[in-house]
């Protein structure tokens, strides 16, 4: 699992409510968290503000292990 999904979880947000906040389409937030699509810097961003992530934005593409 990414670290994507696991900062979307614990934020309480379901990928549609994530999609909605970072304005993306929910299919990309999907294949994203799936590893099926690389995003764009662009969309790095969108969804790093989306989750206030603080720390350093391409963390969230990092491998963790699922809680």
């Amino acid at each position: 699992m990414i670290r994507l999904t696991l900062a979307r979880k614990e934020a309480g947000l379901s990928m549609s409510a994530l999609a909605r906040c970072a304005d993306m389409h929910v299919s990309s937030i999907s294949q994203i968290e799936s590893q099926r699509l690389k995003p764009y810097p662009g969309q790095i961003a969108k969804l790093a503000n989306a989750l206030q992530w603080e720390d350093e934005p391409s963390k969230l593409f990092e491998e963790v292990e699922a809680a």
